[in-house]
């Protein structure tokens, strides 16, 4: 079928809401359409309004990758209500380190990955080898990896077809997985997880476009009173930088030392009688109180990881004339975890009051609580453990049933999550097994799996490719450090991944409640979401923030028994928050 711009309806005749429909964006041209069997071909000089026209219908889009179609859209003013990413999903259940097309769709097809489109043509890519975007050996052409798809209406057809093809692939896959849920009559936990990562790989184009609100003058005071005023010539940069190590050099005795080696830093703390194996911050900071030397040292850090990360340099390159502060968004990284360059996963705490809206709008900052242990007690399905997340704090049960005090039970949790055994953790440990042997049968079943260099899978599904390393772990031995250190990275992943998971699907959950406002999800923090908002609509957006984690809890977790919390408040800035 092919329509003009005036007849876009009737472009996806008999489609029924949440459909998918595979779409293919020819800047400038047209889209092109592929659905139930049928497709279609939209020829207008601005294809994303007729993207938005065809919204209406609810389809559910299918790309490639977001970063390609959806930037368009997002770009163009268009929120897409529902997508699937065949990178996003390609990435779940491959365990994908590539999301490109020519990946996903050779792990669709249960194919070799093939080397990124820009290497060297082969005879398989040649004028008249090919005449479709399939090459004789099952892989894309290459030169359809490059773009060729968009040359003509019929050619950007195949594509989105090809895309819907992969689609029905992949539902079918992640519909297979084993779901551990205990509750019956629900659509399978990796589907949904697939529809949630969809959507996250959508809202992190979405952060990247809209940037992190900045009240420029806030933050030009708190760096000038943190690093000093902003130079204007290298000998005023460097100036300052020796001012700032001077503060510390001034608490020592003897000749100045680089701060910057720490070697350097232990001898000058031999000074003044602190012997210390290394100069980590968590190993100075008991000596802070005591020793004027050492509180110079660690305020000289703070001021010297915002000059160089934080500074006047990164307010030009990353900082708008809008005063948006704007990065690169990453869907899903190791186990899962969201990623986003700019410094916005690490923004130091003094900074934070500058992250304010303009007048007339706030933040809602909704921080999950406890997250990883109520997983852990959901994923492992260990009936004491889920007890114990039904309360707002659930260390205090965990407490009373181990027999001690609320910080040791703390760190008896993390501690077997993370894999640590020594000094206090190491009998807390103890206690755990003997209280709560299922989810401490669990954590230890991924770990043997991590030594020996098997796959997982995460409660959602994620594939964490492990047996890549198997040749590695071999070699090295099942008691090397190498084989320790990736059982303790299954030990957690299988936690940290599944938690991840849990957050995008919340996330997801959330920019559907908003949809429609001018509420905007702003920055995604591992368990924390911070949505900027008008101020008469912030009472609104909690509700919403709230009913969304009940809501999303109502299918994650079912029948686990497990409770989410969430820490949820209106603020002027991100500071007030902490």
């Amino acid at each position: 079928m092919y329509v003009t711009s005036g007849d876009v309806a009737g472009a996806l005749t008999g489609l029924r809401a949440g459909d998918p429909v595979g779409l293919a964006l020819v800047p400038g041209r047209g889209i092109a359409l592929a659905w139930s069997g049928r497709q279609s071909y939209v020829a207008t000089p601005d294809p994303v309004s007729a993207v938005r026209d065809l919204e209406a219908l609810g389809p559910r889009w299918v790309w490639w990758s977001a970063r390609e179609t959806a930037a368009v859209l997002v770009a163009g003013g268009v929120r897409p209500r529902a997508c699937w990413d065949l990178g996003a999903v390609g990435r779940l259940l491959h365990g994908l380190s590539r999301d490109d097309a020519g990946a996903v769709w050779a792990a669709a097809h249960g194919l070799p990955e093939p080397p990124l489109s820009e290497g060297e043509l082969t005879l398989l890519d040649l004028p008249g080898e090919e005449d479709d975007a399939v090459r004789s050996d099952g892989q894309l052409s290459r030169e359809w990896l490059r773009g060729a798809w968009a040359l003509d209406p019929q050619s950007a057809q195949r594509w989105a077809a090809l895309a819907l093809e992969t689609q029905a692939i992949q539902e079918t896959d992640v519909r297979s997985l084993p779901d551990r849920r205990a509750a019956q009559g629900m659509s399978p936990l990796p589907y949904l997880t697939a529809l949630s990562e969809s959507m996250a790989a959508l809202l992190c184009v979405e952060l990247s476009h809209d940037g992190l609100p900045i009240d420029r003058s806030v933050l030009n005071q708190l760096l000038e009173t943190t690093i000093g005023a902003r130079p204007t010539t290298e000998a005023e940069e460097g100036a300052a930088r020796r001012a700032r190590d001077v503060q510390v050099w001034s608490q020592f005795p003897g000749d100045p030392v680089d701060l910057r080696n720490p070697a350097a830093v232990r001898d000058l703390l031999a000074r003044v009688g602190i012997d210390v194996p290394d100069t980590r911050s968590w190993r100075l900071e008991p000596y802070a109180a005591s020793s004027p030397g050492v509180a110079a040292l660690l305020a000289w850090r703070k001021a010297e990881r915002i000059a160089t990360t934080y500074g006047w340099t990164w307010i030009d390159r990353d900082m708008g004339a809008d005063d948006r502060l704007r990065g690169v968004w990453g869907a899903s990284e190791g186990a899962g975890r969201m990623t986003a360059s700019a410094g916005l996963h690490n923004l130091p705490a003094e900074l934070r009051p500058a992250v304010r809206p303009r007048p007339g709008r706030v933040l809602v900052r909704a921080d999950l609580g406890q997250i990883e242990p109520r997983v852990l007690a959901a994923v492992a399905g260990d009936t004491a453990l889920a007890t114990a997340a039904r309360e707002d704090d659930m260390y205090a049960p965990v407490a009373r049933a181990l027999g001690s005090d609320r910080p040791t039970a703390k760190v008896a949790v993390l501690a077997a999550m993370y894999g640590q055994t020594s000094g206090p953790a190491g009998a807390a440990l103890k206690d755990m097994d003997r209280t709560y042997p299922t989810a401490m049968a669990f954590l230890r079943s991924a770990e043997d799996h991590g030594r020996r260099g098997e796959d997982l899978r995460t409660y959602g599904g994620r594939l964490l490719r492990l047996s890549s390393l198997r040749e590695l772990l071999d070699r090295a031995g099942s008691e090397s450090t190498v084989a320790h250190s990736y059982g303790r990275f299954a030990r957690n992943a299988v936690v940290q991944g599944s938690a991840a998971e849990l957050f995008k699907a919340w996330a997801a959950t959330v920019r559907a409640g908003i949809a429609g406002s001018d509420a905007r999800i702003v920055l995604c923090l591992h368990d924390e979401l911070l949505i900027e908002a008008a101020a008469h609509d912030a009472a609104r957006v909690v509700e919403v923030v709230e009913s969304s984690l009940q809501s999303t809890a109502s299918w994650w977790c079912a029948g686990s028994g497990v409770r989410l919390v969430a820490d949820t408040s209106v603020v002027e800035s991100w500071a007030d928050a902490h």
